[in-house]
């Protein structure tokens, strides 16, 4: 293998989006001298995000990368490396742990797994060509600017209800499509849901596309069962068919549950001393940008407490 980095790095961040830059930013400040691999798509989903109106500090919103580049350059000033090479696989065995790039490897004495979760997605075309123009991931996100229009919904368990229920503050009309005749939602979240008189539901159905150029117009639904298509006019969609953590090199290395999602205990502390996890890939629960943030600097302070006391 070339570029073997023969020196011991004290920590590698493993990871670009708000968790891992505040990780570096802290652990900087704590002259660690952090390395992190920010894959060569660096910045996360932010960076698929046009608008952000909740980060604070922000009273006019920014958009989702210039807030990233912000987060990049203030790391940087504190004299974090960031290098853009994709993970292919880590060695958590023995110390130094061992962190693999296609061309290289890393050693370090801690490491700080941020990685995040991606959004599910329908896998059209014209979904990827909207996203950030009506088509979202995140009613929390970006429900705010939906006031007084009407939406559809996609999915069927609670992640699809909570976002459905958490819209109607806004939005004029709600309408769920899924592709069964029941929801796999809990039992009291669907009870909500039917009650709602803003939200409407089309059973066993799937969008197969999207309509619009510049912004989203309307969505065509085919209905599984009688194969009839119907065009429903709305001005925005949200995909809400689940998130899928990005752990998949970490099998077999640490410990993940049955989604994939990276077991903590005490915050961020894997079950591998010294690996530490910030952010969306063990906190499927909130998925913000500021509790990743938070988590991040979660991380970095153990971390850093780790090295001083254990290494």
């Amino acid at each position: 293998m070339e570029n073997v980095k023969d020196n011991v790095r004290k920590i590698v961040i493993i990871g670009s989006g708000p968790a891992g830059y505040t990780a570096g930013i802290y652990t900087s400040r704590s002259n660690l001298s952090p390395l992190i691999l920010a894959g060569e798509q660096a910045g996360g989903q932010l960076m698929l995000t046009s608008e952000v109106d909740n980060y604070p500090g922000f009273p006019n919103g920014i958009l989702g990368p210039e807030l990233m580049n912000l987060m990049k350059a203030q790391t940087e000033r504190f004299g974090a490396e960031i290098v853009y090479e994709n993970l292919t696989g880590v060695d958590f065995s023995n110390i130094p742990f061992k962190i693999f790039t296609r061309d290289s490897y890393y050693k370090a004495e801690a490491v700080i797994i941020a990685t995040g979760a991606s959004a599910k997605w329908l896998g059209l075309e014209s979904e990827n060509r909207l996203r950030g123009k009506g088509v979202s991931a995140c009613a929390t996100c970006d429900g705010f600017f939906f006031k007084n229009k009407d939406v559809a919904v996609v999915g069927g368990g609670d992640t699809a209800i909570e976002e459905s229920l958490f819209l109607t503050k806004f939005v004029n009309k709600i309408t769920i499509i899924h592709r069964k005749d029941q929801f796999r939602a809990s039992k009291i979240m669907q009870k909500k849901a039917f009650e709602n008189p803003k939200i409407e539901f089309k059973w066993n159905s799937k969008i197969v596309e999207i309509l619009g150029q510049n912004n989203t117009e309307a969505v065509m639904i085919n209905n599984i069962k009688t194969n009839e298509e119907e065009k429903l006019v709305v001005q925005g969609l949200f995909v809400a068919i689940g998130h899928q953590p990005n752990t998949n090199i970490f099998k077999g290395h640490i410990e993940l549950d049955e989604k994939g999602y990276i077991i903590v205990k005490n915050q961020t502390q894997t079950n591998v001393e010294g690996v530490f996890a910030a952010g969306d890939v063990h906190d499927h629960r909130y998925r913000q940008a500021i509790t990743a943030a938070g988590l991040g600097c979660m991380a970095a302070l153990d971390a850093e407490k780790y090295l001083r006391n254990v290494v």
